[in-house]
């Protein structure tokens, strides 16, 4: 089973929804993950855009909310289960690792939003993120043992300051719990993110593919200038990759 090319939607937050099943589709991508933020911020949207992404034949992918670990997890689900979403991405809370006063409440609030999700047949996927208990592998690694919940998952990202073989490691470690990937190709300079074409990455992007399992999806996000234009050529670089 092969991992399948796919959008994380916010790549493109001025777009409709529409908009964007349409490009996606054009670029021969074959899911999205659809942001809580713009495209689908509560539930009476959500069937709207999943007839919408299923009549294109494509998939969705996951529901990428931005619910921190606090307060009510149950409309952040809701909307999950109304567009049809098999994952719930969630942040592990507000705060890096390097501070331990919100870790217990951040992993009782994860091990509870589990146990909603697991009882609707879904996961939650932690995204690999600064600023949350996902910042460094040890963390991460710490957190999902802290929650011991089977439908907690993991969504991994590159971060632009890590080397390539840290990053690597990482995936090799996380792997047991990966659900989706976010592919993008950035550097940092001076504080600053820059934004480059996948290509870029062409000799790193390769092995961390043909190192995580099938059955996922590996989704564009952010392309350079978060230009619609751009997503022709990056989906091309990763569908070659994915060959």
């Amino acid at each position: 089973m092969r991992l399948r090319p796919g959008l994380v939607s916010v790549t493109f937050r001025p777009l409709t929804p529409r908009e964007i099943v349409g490009l996606a589709a054009s670029c021969g991508l074959e899911g999205i993950e659809w942001g809580g933020d713009v495209h689908v911020p509560h539930a009476a949207v959500a069937p709207e855009v999943r007839r919408t992404t299923e009549d294109a034949g494509l998939a969705v992918a996951a529901y990428g909310s931005y619910w921190r670990a606090a307060g009510d997890f149950g409309p952040t689900l809701e909307t999950a289960l109304a567009l049809g979403a098999p994952t719930v991405r969630v942040w592990a809370g507000a705060r890096g690792s390097a501070s331990e006063d919100d870790r217990p409440a951040v992993i009782d609030a994860l091990r509870g939003a589990c146990e909603l999700a697991d009882q609707a047949g879904l996961t939650v996927s932690l995204e690999y993120h600064g600023g949350t208990l996902t910042d460094t592998l040890d963390s991460t690694l710490r957190s999902v043992r802290e929650v011991d919940h089977p439908s907690l998952r993991l969504l991994w990202q590159p971060v632009p300051e890590r080397p390539p073989e840290e990053r690597l490691a990482e995936i090799q470690s996380l792997s047991p719990w990966l659900t989706n990937l976010h592919v993008f190709q950035w550097t940092r300079s001076q504080g600053e993110i820059l934004r480059h074409p996948l290509t870029k990455g062409e000799d790193e992007w390769p092995e961390i593919l043909r190192r995580v399992d099938g059955g996922r999806f590996a989704l564009l996000e952010f392309v350079p200038n978060d230009d619609p234009s751009r997503l022709p050529a990056e989906a091309a670089t990763l569908r070659r990759w994915l060959r």
